[in-house]
């Protein structure tokens, strides 16, 4: 956990000094899937401080892909959730960073550089923010709810497909919002201010420190389906618990991609 604190903290301030200046900024796959020079810059500092403490791990990454031999414990890391946002100075980004032994994510740390908030959750020992326990919100009636979502990158002639339940969820909660972080989104999630997080086509590194600090905040975390959520699933529901039924009511027909 203490490496991981150090890691994201470290990424995250050279994040936030870098922001505004000449990033690089370039399209990956395609056009809105974005990565900058901050980006492979984080991910190269990170990977160097994981490495000094612990040289036998394996770690993924979203830069630089997958590196290391260890069939039991990885580290998984996204060194600027939100590069969209900040490659335009929109100050909702973060690093996220999590640990996993044997299949079983067993921590996670996600530092908001300019909010300077610092979540974490070691499992079964809860879920902090800044040091203080956090707790998803009470909020049992989805009428009520404000609920946040995002929409993954996509070619211009492809449909975006959480248009529609994003149309459902507009007749059905109090609002919604989309903040271009699903790692932060799912912090709020766990810290009360949002009530639910719904989004397809993720990946690991977007999720898995996320969902564990939700859990071992009280909430809930599945796919659309209800069933455990799965890192490389893509798709990814997280709630306080108490409206997760009636979320999943409206994302069941979206299940895999339908």
């Amino acid at each position: 956990m203490a490496t991981a604190s150090r890691a994201a903290r470290a990424g995250g301030t050279l994040l936030r000094e870098k922001l505004g200046t000449d990033i690089g900024v370039r399209s990956k796959d395609v056009r809105s899937n974005l990565v900058t020079e901050a980006d492979t810059q984080s991910e190269a500092l990170i990977r160097r401080m994981i490495a000094n403490e612990f040289p036998a791990d394996a770690l993924l990454g979203e830069e630089t892909g997958a590196s290391g031999n260890s069939e039991l414990a990885r580290w998984i890391v996204d060194p600027l959730d939100g590069t969209t946002n900040y490659s335009h100075g929109y100050r909702c980004f973060c690093v996220s960073i999590a640990f996993e032994m044997a299949g079983v994510v067993e921590l996670g740390v996600i530092y908001d550089p300019m909010a300077g908030e610092e979540y974490c959750a070691r499992r079964g020992h809860g879920a902090s923010c800044n040091g203080e326990p956090i707790r998803v919100s009470v909020q049992d009636d989805l009428r009520d709810t404000l609920l946040v979502t995002g929409f993954p990158a996509h070619r211009v002639d492809d449909p975006v497909g959480n248009l529609r339940p994003f149309a459902e969820f507009m007749a059905k909660a109090q609002a919604i919002r989309r903040d271009g972080s699903a790692a932060l989104d799912l912090c709020y999630v766990a810290g009360g201010r949002l009530d639910g997080f719904w989004e397809p086509g993720l990946h690991a590194w977007d999720i898995a420190a996320g969902a564990l600090i939700v859990e071992e905040a009280g909430g809930r975390v599945s796919d659309y389906s209800g069933r455990q959520a799965q890192l490389d699933a893509g798709e990814i529901v997280a709630s306080n618990g108490k409206v997760h039924e009636a979320m999943l009511a409206v994302l069941r027909p979206y299940a895999g991609g339908a």
